[in-house]
Formats: structure tokens, C-alpha cells, sequence
């Protein structure tokens, strides 16, 4: 089945994810990982040109909010996945794909839908429980952000941290009610970030900005 065709812009992020085959974890240690996926966001960054706004690396996938100014997310991404992917084969002298596919990428139009991907993805390693809170996750922009680690991501300028640090993090740890989490979480795997669609009006169900 072709790949369905995803919106491109380089006025918008994007949520970006990949994982690994049949949801295996990564085997070599995430620290080791961490510092692979550190050097090819630096890359992708001085190369490509892409903004990193935010990532998290999981037990096996991650989380990447970014922006494409010159219009080239594909090309960055699997030069990414492309380097990644032998960079741990190498290092685990594993013969097999480590990525079970392509990256997906969701195309978010909205400062409201990049406040609920914003949440989703830095509160990934609490609803995953690997943390109690979103500070205390190692493998996470946030982190690096918050001095707790040494940060070599060029990242974007954070204004939704360092506006409100405290509120921000209170906000981060407020866990979202089960419907609203599952309305994120479904938004996000679509090609362009969007809420289920109302059955009466056609048109998607919106959040209140109270719930991101």
C-alpha cells in the first residue's frame, strides 16, 4: 500500500516519531543511544537547517517536535533514520532493521495543537511510568533545558518553558483525563494533528485550552 501523502510546510512543526521493529527495545543502553541521536539532531540541524523544538527518547521509539524552514523534513529524517539506524547496528552488532518503518510526522497548524503535542510528548516517560515527574527524566530536551544534564542539542528557544517555569512544569505533571488523553494521542498519529470529527457539524472536536 503506497505511503499516504503528508502535508510539507515550512511555515509549521511537525511531531515526529519512530520505533524500533516489533516494539523491541533499543540493545544497547539508552544512554548510549542518547548520545547517537544527540550527534545526527546536531547534524540534521547545522545541515539541513531543522529547528528542534523538543525530544525524548524512549525505551524503544522517540518523540521529536521540529520545524523544516527549507522544506526538506523527508530528506533530513531519513538521512536521520538512515544514520541512527546503522550507528546502532553497529554498536549492538545486531544484523536486523532497528526501526519498524518509516518516521511518522503529523503536521501541526496551531499553537493550541502544538500546546497538547508540547504536553504529549514531555509527559511520554510519566505515562509510560519511568518517571513520577517530567524533570526527572534523563533522556528528554527537558532536562537539558532545566540544567539537570548537559545538553549538546541545538535546540530553539523554549517559550513555553521559560515564560512560566514553575506553572509550566505543574501544568506538565497535571496528568490529563483518560478521554483527553487518548483525543491527543489519536490526534497525533494523523498526518496533520487533528481531534476526531464531530458527527453532527463534520467539522474536528476541539479541546479547551484549559485541557492541553
Amino acid at each position: 500500500m503506497p505511503r499516504k501523502i503528508v502535508p510539507t510546510t515550512h511555515l509549521f512543526p511537525y511531531h515526529v516519531s519512530a520505533r524500533c521493529l516489533n516494539r523491541e527495545w533499543f540493545e544497547i543502553p539508552l544512554s548510549d543511544v542518547w548520545c547517537i541521536f544527540e550527534d545526527y539532531l546536531c547534524f540534521i540541524h547545522h545541515n539541513f537547517g531543522i529547528e528542534i523544538l523538543s525530544f525524548v527518547l524512549m525505551a524503544n521509539h522517540f518523540h521529536l517536535i521540529l520545524k523544516a524552514p527549507n522544506s526538506n523534513l523527508s530528506a533530513a529524517m531519513n538521512y536521520f533514520m538512515r544514520e541512527t539506524s546503522r550507528q546502532i547496528l553497529q554498536a549492538s552488532g545486531r544484523i536486523n532493521h532497528i526501526y519498524g518503518g518509516r518516521f511518522s510526522r503529523s503536521l501541526i497548524t496551531s499553537n493550541h495543537y502544538f500546546m497538547c503535542a508540547y504536553k504529549y510528548v514531555y509527559r511520554n516517560p510519566v505515562e509510560a511510568k519511568f518517571c513520577g515527574r517530567v524533570e526527572d527524566y534523563r533522556f528528554s530536551t527537558l532536562a537539558g533545558l532545566l540544567g539537570a544534564r548537559k545538553l549538546s542539542i541545538p535546540l530553539s528557544e523554549d517559550l513555553t518553558l521559560f515564560s512560566d517555569v514553575e506553572g509550566t512544569l505543574s501544568w506538565l505533571n497535571t496528568a490529563r483525563e483518560k478521554p483527553i488523553y487518548e483525543a491527543v494521542r489519536k490526534a497525533i498519529k494523523k498526518s496533520a494533528f487533528e481531534f476526531g470529527k464531530n458527527k453532527k457539524t463534520g467539522k474536528p472536536h476541539e479541546l479547551t485550552t484549559n485541557l492541553y
